[in-house]
Parts: structure tokens; C-alpha cells; sequence
């Protein structure tokens, strides 16, 4: 298998799955990445751990509707393509 742009951005998708799937209160709160474990106070720099949360949340919220066409588009090529 050849090291393309088209492996590297169905690598990428793949990522954006694997986030967009996580299920908070099965999965991230048993590893300690609730959304109650990153408060912190007020004018204080938020952690890495609150930083990958909110980016977690973020593609879930986002990503939704565009990975369903993105994975369908997907599905179709290696269908066609192989």
C-alpha cells in the first residue's frame, strides 16, 4: 500500500471518527475526562486536559452532518475504486 493523500486524508477521517464517536458518560468520565473534571477558575489558562475536552466536544457538535456526507463519499469511492 502506497503512502498517498488519499490514505493520509482517510487516515484524518478516520480520526474525526473515532473522536466524533466517544461517548462521554461511558467512556470519558471512566478515564477522568468529564465535563465537570476541567473547571477551572475564573482568568486562569485552561489545562491540556480542559483544552482536548472542549476540542472533543467541539467536533462532536460540528462534525456531526458533514462526516455523514464525507463517509458516504468515502464508502461510494471504495466501492467504485477499490
Amino acid at each position: 500500500m502506497a503512502f498517498t493523500l488519499y490514505s493520509l486524508l482517510q487516515a484524518a477521517l478516520l480520526v474525526v471518527n473515532a473522536i466524533a464517536v466517544l461517548h462521554e458518560e461511558r467512556f470519558l468520565r471512566h478515564v477522568g475526562w468529564g465535563s465537570d473534571q476541567g473547571i477551572g477558575g475564573f482568568g486562569e489558562e485552561p489545562g491540556i486536559k480542559a483544552q482536548l475536552t472542549n476540542l472533543i466536544r467541539s467536533v462532536q457538535t460540528v462534525m456531526r452532518v458533514p462526516l455523514i456526507a464525507v463517509n458516504s463519499i468515502t464508502i461510494v469511492l471504495l466501492l467504485l475504486f477499490g
